[in-house]
């Protein structure tokens, strides 16, 4: 059991880190954008109590404000 969740654990702590690698080269809107969207899924999805739609909706709207807010001037 222990050999089953050390597994997990690195796994997931190598998906994060390639994650974050895949942020190195996006600028400061891009980087408000996605997190704005996945603030927003979040949200939608809580809000909603699961609903695809909501998720999907909730995304789409954070991920617009997340862009907005960080618009150059």
């Amino acid at each position: 059991m222990k050999k089953t969740q050390r597994l997990v654990l690195s796994a997931a702590v190598a998906l994060a880190l390639l994650g974050l690698e895949g942020c190195a080269g996006m600028s400061a809107q891009d980087k408000n954008t996605t997190i704005g969207a996945g603030a927003g899924a979040v949200g939608g999805a809580i809000l909603t109590g699961g609903s695809p739609v909501g998720t999907v909706g909730g995304a789409a709207v954070g991920g617009i404000i997340g862009h907005e807010v960080s618009k150059p001037k």
